[in-house]
């Protein structure tokens, strides 16, 4: 890199860390980090995994699969299984799952994933485990959380993190929005009788806010959450919004003081230039960086969902931006 752009990108991270908390000023958002190989996915959660590679679980397939040395050059890698446990076909008749989120703990990798159809919260939120993370190699445990059309959440679009000992998982997609409930440490299942904690809505139906993802930085949780319409193609209107707390299960605010209950947040990455409808997001850390994982429809090919990729810094009051 030459001293110019050194002292260009330099300049452009000042002036992003002192920007105003309430959104990343209009016209400043960046685009994803390039990549390579397989770029297709929706719906992305992302691990560098122990043995040095990088892993991309997502929407598709029978859980789609990328794998890459770099974070850089992303190579299909098939699905997480090979084929769908009989259970899925409880919720679609095509055994086909939505939105997974990757972790480790415990000497494990945890795969959660919800199954359902569009349009109904008869819906279900499932576990698998694998000792090395890969395609192939992970074994389902069943059930975590269920919701049926009685209920006012819906079961889908799981992540996990843990906070003081605890085990945690958000969900929830439109039905009212984001929820959350406590896991046990060891079966990595809802606690029998669990309270069903609600995060984040919008003021009217349909309440467009979906696909939580719960970070913490310094004192606070970070609730990343995806806001009005996905997998449109060119036309969606997917963005990221966040709103952070002291305590896990809230209640989180905005920048302003906003909550997220009465349709707050703040906007931390939307639809620019070719990359529209950003959401389906997760954040994973690598080598002490954070990450924020997205999908976009690329203008440039006729709507496409690609990997998103791009460097999650804090400001100086501790909100998000992205670079």
């Amino acid at each position: 890199m030459t001293l110019r752009r050194t002292l260009t990108a330099l300049a452009a991270t000042a002036v992003l860390t002192l920007l105003p908390n309430s959104a990343q000023a209009a016209g400043t958002y960046p685009d994803p980090r390039p990549i390579t190989g397989q770029q297709i996915i929706h719906d992305p959660t992302v691990i560098h995994l122990k043995s040095g590679r990088y892993a991309a679980y997502s929407t598709g397939g029978i859980i789609g699969a990328r794998l890459s040395k770099d974070g850089k050059q992303w190579d299909d890698a098939g699905n997480a299984f090979a084929t769908p446990p009989s259970w899925w076909y409880e919720y679609n008749d095509t055994g086909d799952p939505w939105a997974p989120d990757i972790s480790y703990r415990s000497g494990r990798y945890w795969l959660y994933y919800a199954v359902s159809s569009w349009g109904t919260n008869h819906s279900a939120i499932g576990v698998a485990t694998s000792p090395s993370g890969l395609p192939g190699t992970w074994t389902d445990h069943g059930k975590v959380f269920t919701s049926e059309r009685t209920d006012t959440w819906n079961a889908i679009d799981p992540a996990i993190v843990k906070a003081d000992g605890k085990l945690w998982m958000s969900f929830g997609s439109y039905w009212t929005g984001i929820r959350m409930v406590e896991l046990d440490t060891r079966t990595g299942k809802a606690k029998e009788g669990a309270t069903v904690h609600h995060l984040a809505t919008r003021p009217d139906a349909p309440y467009a806010v979906e696909g939580p993802y719960i970070v913490k930085h310094g004192r606070h949780y970070y609730l990343f959450a995806s806001y009005d319409a996905c997998c449109s193609g060119v036309n969606s209107t997917y963005k990221i919004k966040v709103g952070r707390s002291t305590t896990i299960t809230g209640p989180y605010i905005d920048s302003t003081g906003k909550p997220l209950l009465e349709g707050g947040g703040d906007l931390l990455l939307e639809g620019h230039g070719r990359y529209v409808g950003t959401g389906g997001q997760s954040v994973f850390r690598d080598r002490g960086q954070d990450w924020l994982a997205y999908h976009y429809y690329d203008t440039k090919d006729s709507g496409t969902p690609k990997l998103g990729l791009n460097r999650l810094s804090w400001t100086k009051n501790g909100w998000p931006r992205v670079f």
